[in-house]
């Protein structure tokens, strides 16, 4: 059986844990408060869930999943995900975040600050520019016309691959934009940001993204 280790069960964790389980994963959910804070969560996804700590969760995972803020970073647990392919789907957003000068300055990606705290891990950017209530909603089988797309960027194709059959399995098509450092072309603010968008329409939305600094 095919587990997902969420570390965050936020909206996007909370969504994509559904998504999982209806794909009959089980899945492992952590927070930064205890697991006894997701008892309604477990509750209401039924027995393929249970709540753990977040190292736990990574020990778990064959499939991580890291959606916290940026401040959290630090405190991600970095020898259980040795090894594994660890979807980041944050975002930068200053005014939660603060001011961080590598992020203002568009020396580094928020994927690439996660990926340099997690060396042995293989960071896949993903899942930062769908509303999460639009996870369920847009999902559609493969080759259905109109499938909406979802980005990914990653430095590593083994990791890349996973996370597309994880994105497909659960209804959409995965656009590869490249590298890690291209994760960038759909933060916030972007022109493929939070919009619904097929694969194509998504591929040509991210080639026009420009850096903030450009805006």
């Amino acid at each position: 059986m095919t587990t997902l280790g969420l570390i965050g069960a936020g909206n996007i964790g909370s969504s994509l844990a559904r998504a999982a389980i209806k794909q009959g994963w089980d899945v492992v959910l952590s927070n930064s408060r205890g697991p006894e804070t997701l008892a309604d969560l477990v509750a209401e996804l039924g027995p393929r869930a249970r709540a753990a700590t977040p190292a736990e969760a990574a020990e778990a995972a064959d499939l991580a999943v890291v959606t916290v803020p940026l401040a959290a970073i630090p405190t991600i647990p970095v020898e259980q995900l040795a090894g594994k392919t660890v979807i980041d789907t944050n975002n930068y957003y200053p005014q939660r975040d603060g001011q961080i000068a590598v992020l203002d300055d568009e020396s580094t990606t928020v994927s690439e600050l996660l990926q340099a705290h997690l060396p042995t891990s293989s960071v896949v950017k993903a899942f930062n520019h769908i509303y999460f209530e639009h996870i369920a909603e847009y999902a559609q089988p493969a080759g259905s016309a109109g499938r909406k797309g979802l980005a990914i960027a990653g430095d590593d194709a083994v990791a890349k691959a996973t996370v597309t059959a994880f994105i497909d399995a659960i209804g959409f098509d995965a656009v590869d934009l490249g590298p890690l450092s291209e994760g960038w072309r759909t933060q916030r603010d972007t022109a493929a940001y939070v919009d619904h968008l097929t694969a194509d329409e998504l591929r040509k939305k991210a080639s026009e993204s420009v850096r903030y600094s450009d805006m």
